[in-house]
């Protein structure tokens, strides 16, 4: 019989009862590393004593009210949001991809709004993910997300990415919007290249194509900038943001400059709980954090060792580990026996990451992390070296592919 949770996740066989900073304690006792951190959403570790304390202190008062009525913790959030971005204006929401879908709900309705209807098509990237609504399945592209959902949504177009003579060739008439993640996760940690995003800005204002960039996991100091389009210099149009904006509390965030924002006039667009007193509450606190002197520089610094950390491991276990990538504390390694078993390997000697695409390991840890838990986490790496190593299975096994 069909379980009465819907089994749409292949789950590891552990339960948390509770989590303190960059670990987590399991029902059976056990301690583990976490540098999964919730896909890159626990952006201040567990149980931080702030954010705690403000979503208790906020749900005793009021949780939701609907945006019928004005709602102060939105009002502040966006002020801040606004006052540290390129933005003017923002929209509050639940999550990543409906953020997505109301970024380009944006792009399209502004170009309409500047007299330009037909303008309705979005550039997307190869190896992107959006999400997994219908829209945000036809943005991302991949067969295998796509299959048994009928006709993919309309208006989509793919390209390489860093690749910026395709994009200039697939720009049209019907062009609304170029849309894309300045650091691919899902796909294996690959990062637009700085040029590559400062040409894509400059194409963008020649032709009058807006440029939507989704730092739903890139962004919110993951990367040691607020967003990780600001090492570029650039800007965009419209701009996607969730996971860690709340620190593991849902909310997600359209962010847009006047351009943009104006062509949302009331009735275009709407949600029951985003934005609610809660959420923006619990975002109100994770920015407390992140914009008070020096927490930037202080991701910085972590992962400067981190980096250098896992260098020396790449080099030293080549046959494991082929290649380090990222940027800040969004970090790949690109793995030479098949990523699940390195993955289970790592849990094995008490660290919980993440697997990506192009057969990389993910880790994503708070940006809390200390400086023990980056030299704990290498120490782990190493025993699953070890592990992987003494496992006959895994000897002389390699799924390397090819990549660009």
């Amino acid at each position: 019989m069909i379980p009465p949770l819907m089994p749409t996740y292949k789950r590891a066989d552990l339960a948390f009862e509770r989590g303190e900073g960059s670990w987590l304690y399991a029902s059976d006792g056990r301690r583990f590393l976490d540098f999964a951190a919730g896909i890159a959403t626990c952006s201040l570790g567990h149980a931080h004593p702030h954010l705690v304390q403000t979503i208790s202190q906020q749900a005793a008062r009021v949780m939701h009210v609907s945006n019928l009525f004005r709602i102060p913790q939105a009002e502040k959030l966006a002020e801040r949001l606004v006052a540290n971005t390129f933005a003017d204006s923002a929209f509050f929401c639940n999550s990543g991809a409906e953020a997505n879908e109301g970024m380009v709900k944006m792009a399209r309705r502004a170009q309409m709004m500047a007299g330009h209807p037909e303008r309705t098509e979005i550039i997307c990237m190869d190896g992107a993910f959006h999400g997994r609504t219908l829209a945000m399945l036809s943005a991302t592209g991949n067969p295998k997300y796509l299959e048994g959902f009928g006709t993919p949504v309309a208006d989509f177009v793919h390209v390489p990415f860093n690749d910026i003579e395709a994009v200039k060739a697939a720009i049209n008439p019907r062009t609304a919007a170029v849309m894309l993640e300045p650091i691919q996760g899902e796909s294996g940690i690959k990062c637009a290249s700085v040029e590559y995003l400062r040409a894509l800005r400059a194409l963008c204002d020649e032709t009058g194509v807006l440029l939507a960039l989704d730092e739903v996991q890139s962004g919110v100091g993951r990367t040691g900038r607020l967003f990780a389009h600001q090492w570029a210099g650039i800007t965009p149009d419209v701009m996607s943001s969730a996971k860690g904006l709340g620190g593991g509390f849902p909310i997600g965030a359209i962010l847009a400059t006047e351009a943009v924002a104006k062509a949302m006039t009331a009735g275009t667009h709407g949600t029951t709980f985003g934005g609610n007193p809660l959420a923006c509450a619990a975002a109100n606190a994770v920015l407390d954090v992140l914009l008070a002197p020096g927490f930037m520089d202080q991701i910085c610094t972590r992962a400067a060792l981190l980096d250098e950390l896992l260098d020396s491991l790449v080099a030293d276990a080549p046959d494991i580990f082929a290649q380090r990538r990222g940027l800040g504390l969004l970090i790949g390694l690109r793995c030479v026996p098949a990523v699940g078993d390195v993955q289970a390997a790592a849990q094995e000697a008490g660290l919980l990451c993440v697997t990506a695409g192009d057969n990389v390991l993910r880790l994503v840890p708070p940006l809390t992390v200390t400086e023990e838990d980056c030299r704990k986490v290498v120490a782990m790496l190493v025993q699953a070296v070890s592990n992987l190593r003494s496992t006959p299975d895994n000897k002389n096994k390699s799924v390397l592919e090819t990549t660009p």
